[in-house]
């Protein structure tokens, strides 16, 4: 019998969007916390609304990277 080949459609069949996706985590994953400290400064937001924020960011980020780790773009 032959072998079928798997063809991977929609956004993980371009090395450029799994660059993108790479990036877009790691933006979120280390950029999140600093997220709470912009609006704690330079916004004068409540702290609770940063952190909230920030924790939330940083979340998504974390939950991104693991999508990437499970479909094997990040080895």
């Amino acid at each position: 019998m032959a072998q079928e080949k798997q063809v991977k459609t929609g956004m993980l069949s371009s090395r450029h969007w799994k660059a993108f996706l790479v990036i877009i985590a790691g933006l979120f994953t280390f950029g999140g916390p600093y997220l709470a400290y912009v609006f704690i400064h330079l916004f004068k937001a409540s702290v609770a609304i940063s952190i909230v924020s920030g924790l939330a960011l940083f979340m998504v980020g974390l939950v991104l990277v693991w999508y990437l780790v499970r479909n094997k773009i990040i080895t």
